[in-house]
């Protein structure tokens, strides 16, 4: 079995129409299968009054689908927060007569550039999601070699009978049954008991697979969004980060300390408070050091996604590189 994972910026329940609907919070998923191939769909249910519920479904996502029925800034904060998380691959709808010549000026110089354009057809836009799935499933094999596993959590809670379950899409590698987990940032650590992926018993998953684990030697209580479960040594956790941003072109003036940021990472959202900000040339690419209130999760040499909540109309500022060690 494989998985696509899907971000559906659009307005609310639009995916209702290519999946069936399942957890619903601030993200909401809906699911879709042919035969071994699985789509995951998931929609910013709280977007635009919560930023983050924007930047988990696109963290999460493999692929952006983009409806675009008004340009305005909700238009504009969307193709940001997209280049920001560097999601390259994708597809824009366009609707109330919008054209293709219109957003080309918005989203030149951006991964959109390269989104394929199409007209709204929800049957072939189905077709198209399973069949990019299907033809993921012939590179399952390849994809299960890829070291130890990490599984951001997005949703937990106790089933009666079965114990702890959380929900989560892998990150990276391969998780298997019966793997020993560190919970981070925790000291604790867990078994997995039992891993599903779309309802059905599986015995392992892979980087983007959606899964719900059934886990051992854990409390509900202990867990919170953004854990990491993992069997990866090298993933770190840090409550402060020095590290080179680079803010987006729109962004109006150099940044100073003291100022409050954002730092999204997998299901992370974390504030954190300016405490330094060097700048060596370009004020846009300057090097900062954020202390957090809580320990953010991440593997070495990754990408943060930074954002102002009091930025007004601009409230994503751009990418932070996690230090490399």
């Amino acid at each position: 079995m494989s998985n696509l994972t899907v971000a559906v910026l659009a307005p609310n329940d639009y995916a209702k129409d290519l999946g069936k609907k399942g957890t619903t919070s601030d993200i909401t998923f809906y699911n879709m299968k042919k035969g071994d191939a699985t789509v995951t769909l998931i929609e910013p249910t709280r977007y635009p009054e919560k930023l983050s519920s924007l930047f988990y479904a696109i963290s999460l996502a493999d692929r952006v689908i983009l409806v675009v029925d008004e340009i305005n800034a909700q238009f504009g904060e969307c193709v940001l927060m997209i280049q920001s998380s560097g999601k390259s691959a994708g597809i824009i709808i366009l609707k109330n007569y919008i054209t293709a010549d219109q957003i080309a000026p918005l989203i030149g110089g951006t991964v959109l550039e390269h989104y394929e354009v199409m007209e709204e057809d929800m049957v072939g836009l189905r077709e198209k999601l399973l069949g990019i799935a299907v033809k993921m499933t012939s590179h399952k094999k390849v994809r299960e070699s890829g070291g130890n596993g990490a599984v951001p959590v997005d949703h937990h809670f106790n089933v009666k009978g079965v114990g702890v379950v959380v929900l989560g899409c892998v990150a990276q590698g391969l998780i298997k049954k019966h793997d020993m987990l560190k919970v981070l940032p925790t000291e604790k650590t867990a078994q997995i008991r039992s891993i599903q992926k779309h309802d059905d018993d599986a015995e392992n998953a892979v980087a983007g697979d959606r899964v719900g684990l059934s886990l051992k030697n854990i409390d509900a209580e202990d867990l919170d969004r953004g854990y990491v479960l993992t069997n990866d040594p090298s993933i770190k956790t840090a409550s402060s980060v020095t590290a080179k941003a680079a803010l987006v072109r729109y962004w109006p003036a150099p940044l100073k300390a003291g100022m409050v940021i954002y730092v999204g990472h997998w299901m992370q959202f974390l504030p954190g408070r300016l405490e330094n900000v060097v700048v060596e040339g370009d004020w846009r690419m300057p090097t900062l050091t954020l202390k957090m209130d809580k320990a953010l999760i991440y593997p070495p040499g990754s990408h943060a996604v930074l954002h102002y909540l009091e930025g007004g109309k601009l409230r994503v500022m751009g990418t932070l590189k996690l230090p490399a060690q």
